[in-house]
């Protein structure tokens, strides 16, 4: 039993490589919101970069470990060399907005389903999910997050939605997500056609009908 507790206890470690600082957003929501997650790592390329990189290993070196890689580099022959690294490593790696072979690329941050072997980082973060504890009056009185965006958006714009009338309520979150969004509005996947920041109004609208759906329903089982 014991051997089992200090096995739940222990921290997931996590790796983050970023470039001219593209991370330092998600990396403060991970410290602030984030439990049993140890940032081990930060690897900052705080250069101007060249268009294209023959030799990667000389601005990412492989003398890193850990249980999870975060990349948020953006030049793609350092990202696809990161992802190379941490395939060989055996280390999941995740790259959101990219799209990369041997790497879990999520639309966005907050795009990351539910897989296994993500642990503690991929139970808290990823998808958004609220529970609304109370309504009174057809207006949300309590709003608690279950699962979030990692730049800690999903927490942050609670203090805007309650007090809110359920119908009005999802619209104005999906808002209020776009104005702390950093993703830049003019950046359109071209794939998709969709842009991240509108992609993160509309998943934690997605995120909020469901819990409005799910108390209102308790609440009329509650009544009957």
């Amino acid at each position: 039993m014991a051997n089992m507790t200090s096995k739940l206890k222990k921290k997931q470690k996590l790796v983050i490589f970023e470039e001219r600082g593209s991370g330092d957003y998600k990396i403060a929501g991970i410290e602030v919101y984030g439990k049993n997650l140890e940032i081990v790592k930060v690897v900052n390329v705080d250069l101007i970069l060249p268009p294209v990189i023959d030799e990667p290993e000389e601005y990412i070196t492989s003398d890193f470990t850990g249980d999870l890689v975060l990349n948020f580099l953006k030049h793609p022959d350092l990202s696809e060399y990161l992802v190379k690294l941490c395939n060989q490593k055996g280390i999941p790696v995740i790259a959101s907005g990219q799209h990369i072979p041997g790497a879990i690329c999520p639309f966005t941050c907050c795009g990351l389903g539910k897989k296994e072997g993500l642990g503690a980082y991929g139970q808290q973060f990823g998808l958004p999910e609220y529970d609304i504890v109370e309504i009174e009056d057809d207006r949300i009185k309590e709003l608690q997050v279950k699962r979030a965006a990692s730049c800690g958006a999903t927490f942050q714009v609670i203090k805007e939605i309650v007090g809110l009338p359920v119908d009005e309520a999802p619209t104005v979150i999906s808002r209020q997500i776009q104005y702390l969004c950093l993703s830049d509005p003019s950046d359109f996947d071209p794939v998709t056609g969709k842009s991240a920041l509108h992609f993160a109004g509309e998943v934690h609208k997605s995120a909020l009908k469901r819990a409005i759906d799910k108390a209102l329903k308790e609440k009329d089982h509650g009544s009957c």
